[in-house]
């Protein structure tokens, strides 16, 4: 497993939650700039890009998350961190954590990288 993901859970809603990604076992031949982040995808939904950042610090988001989640990295460490408050139930899902070469995007098909998922429940 070269994703490893970790910080899934309950929470109640408008609670918080913070997951935690490492790529460090990933390494990328042709360039060193690199895009990390989330997806997540809930019980009969289509998968969706949550947020993602990349190896010079720009991020990008959601409509849906912008100004409740945040998403940070220790710089060179390929490790990626989503820190989610304000949960309404609707964001329930499963988390995959995300990491491609080059630079930033929200379109999944560009992730070669994938993580196994953590689980994310709010309950109300």
């Amino acid at each position: 497993v070269q994703l490893m993901e970790s910080g899934g859970g309950s929470a109640q809603a408008g609670g918080s939650l913070r997951l935690s990604c490492s790529g460090s076992a990933i390494t990328f031949s042709s360039t060193n700039t690199y895009c990390m982040g989330w997806f997540r995808q809930a019980p009969g939904k289509e998968r969706e890009g949550v947020a993602v950042i990349d190896s010079d610090g720009d991020t990008s988001y959601a409509e849906s998350v912008k100004g409740r989640f945040t998403i940070s990295q220790d710089k060179g460490e390929k490790q990626v961190y989503l820190q989610m408050n304000g949960l309404p139930p609707e964001d329930t899902a499963i988390y995959y954590c995300v990491m491609k070469p080059g630079w930033i995007t929200l379109v999944a098909d560009s992730f070669g990288y994938w993580g196994r998922g953590t689980p994310v429940n709010v309950v109300s």
